[in-house]
């Protein structure tokens, strides 16, 4: 039994819903490296080391998990 909707057909409404869910997920990656990048100059500043790196930490976790949304979109 096909059902409409369903695989190998997907609906326009489950693509829109991924691509919306896609877009949330670079907003919040971008917030998160922004973060980092907030993080990192506060260290700086005021000579918080651990401040400092986790910063850093923060930002490369965003871009690896940017570099996945582009691998996702580029299969699409």
């Amino acid at each position: 039994m096909l059902r409409i909707g369903s695989w190998p057909y997907p609906s326009a409404a489950n693509n829109q819903r991924r691509n919306t869910m896609g877009l949330g997920d670079k907003i919040q990656n971008a917030a998160e490296k922004a973060g980092g990048k907030g993080k990192e100059a506060a260290g700086s500043a005021t000579g918080d080391e651990s401040l400092k790196n986790e910063g850093k930490a923060d930002q490369a976790k965003g871009d690896v998990k940017q570099a996945g949304e582009k691998v996702k979109d580029t299969f699409k």
